[in-house]
């Protein structure tokens, strides 16, 4: 294997280019999801909406997201994920735009923006992780996804400071045609600076090319296969191990996306002006822990290390410390000290960067795009059901305690799911 980083005089490679524009449009992804949490106060104000109807709301946007999984997957291996990411930017840009016509329409109309949202958004990962596989050797894919998924914290934390500006200074309407107007400024740039392929960039330098060919995780002759059947895939424990965990990863992941201003704002008293600035934090520190798991990982493999044992050590820091602490929140009662510990959460969640998180590119490289379909799947239907219990339990019960204490016991059994039955082996080919 030729020496990684040694493909052309200068620093920056074209395959920088690719995930830079990957990072953005998972950054153009999350603002679009999250402004609809910060939005939904004001919304909920002009329209007399329950805490269960908000629940709902929220949750509608992840029926789409669920159903165009493993489509999105097997379209981004068959086609390219240049062309699929392109065309789901390009459609969930336009259901934000249309989401105020759709609240005015009444509450069927909305559900049914939310949901064709969801299903643009839901090609954004399988499309990344079959680009990836495709332009970066093993041992640069944990920073590669790494870098993609710090723009996860980015654009929420962005969406959380700047839509409440947008809704106090121009209405809560703007927050959705603002942010669906970036949508279309990305899918430009995106024609020019990325392929599909290596071989098919226009502008690549050759060393580069030669150097993701010797380095390349599968051979390229093979390119084009048609994926196993998933059925196939679900014989698989390590399959499975990656599966449960990114279901119970996405369970904390999604609850705290849709409900965290919520809770700043009423479980901790903060005001909604200044709920943007309080309930950014977790993510910023997700966003500065994110790329240094990424980074530890790829080296500890470099180094030599077991890749099972890499994914193992790394997806047990993340899941015991993000119990931990989901658990003691609910032991304290200031504002300060309960965002301190959801910060301290999420910089150990940061560690299944290098667990669960790269795991499809280990077990089926040239399936990456499809395996991460299959199982962003699973991880999915927290985004239905987690949202929507946790506005069922803080309608009945009242408690964000239940809440939170609920989200660590779905993260623990993940942990112990993962422990048994990971791999780091190529399975698929």
């Amino acid at each position: 294997m030729a020496e990684l980083g040694t493909t052309k005089e200068g620093f920056w490679q074209t395959r920088y280019s690719v995930i830079a524009m990957c990072f953005a449009a998972t950054f153009v992804c999350y603002i679009d999801r999250v402004n609809i949490s910060v939005a939904i106060i004001p919304m909920a104000n002009d329209y007399n909406w329950s805490l269960e109807t908000q629940g709902y709301i929220l949750s509608s946007f992840y029926i789409g997201y669920l159903l165009m999984q493993i489509g999105g997957g097997r379209l981004a291996d068959t086609f390219g994920g240049k062309v699929v990411l392109g065309v789901g930017v390009l459609i969930w840009s336009l259901f934000t735009l249309v989401t105020p016509w759709a609240a005015m329409g009444g509450l069927m109309m909305l559900y049914l923006a939310r949901i064709g949202m969801g299903l643009g958004e839901a090609v954004t990962f399988p499309s990344v992780y079959s680009l990836v596989t495709r332009w970066f050797p093993a041992g640069e894919t944990g920073k590669a996804i790494a870098l993609n998924a710090s723009a996860i914290p980015v654009g929420t934390v962005f969406a959380l400071v700047v839509t409440p500006i947008i809704v106090t200074t121009l209405g809560w309407e703007w927050a959705f045609y603002l942010f669906g107007l970036v949508g279309i400024l990305w899918f430009a740039a995106w024609q020019y600076l990325v392929a599909a392929k290596p071989q098919d960039h226009p502008r690549i330098s050759a060393a580069e090319l030669e150097f993701i060919k010797t380095n390349a995780r599968f051979s390229e002759e093979r390119e084009g296969e048609e994926a196993p059947p998933i059925r196939t895939f679900l014989k698989s424990k390590a399959v499975w191990a990656i599966l449960v965990a990114h279901f119970c990863n996405n369970w904390t992941l999604y609850v705290i996306l849709s409900w965290l201003p919520k809770y700043v704002n009423e479980g901790l008293g903060v005001p909604f002006g200044d709920i943007g600035y309080v309930a950014m934090l977790p993510h910023i520190t997700s966003f500065l822990f994110i790329n240094l798991a990424g980074n530890v990982a790829d080296r500890m493999i470099v180094s030599g290390m077991n890749v099972t044992l890499v994914r193992k050590i790394c997806q047990t820091v993340a899941f015991g410390g993000l119990a931990a602490c989901l658990l003691l929140v609910t032991t304290v009662d200031t504002v300060w000290a309960a965002i301190g510990i959801l910060c301290l959460g999420k910089m150990f969640s940061a560690a299944n960067m290098g667990g669960f998180n790269v795991n499809h590119m280990d077990v089926a490289p040239r399936h990456a795009g499809t395996l991460m379909g299959i199982t962003n799947t699973a991880g999915t239907i927290p985004g239905i059901v987690g949202v929507a219990v946790t506005g069922l339990i803080l309608e009945y019960t009242g408690s964000w305690d239940l809440v939170f204490q609920v989200t660590a016991g779905v993260t623990l059994f993940g942990m112990v799911f993962y422990l048994l039955f990971a791999s780091g082996e190529k399975e698929f080919d």
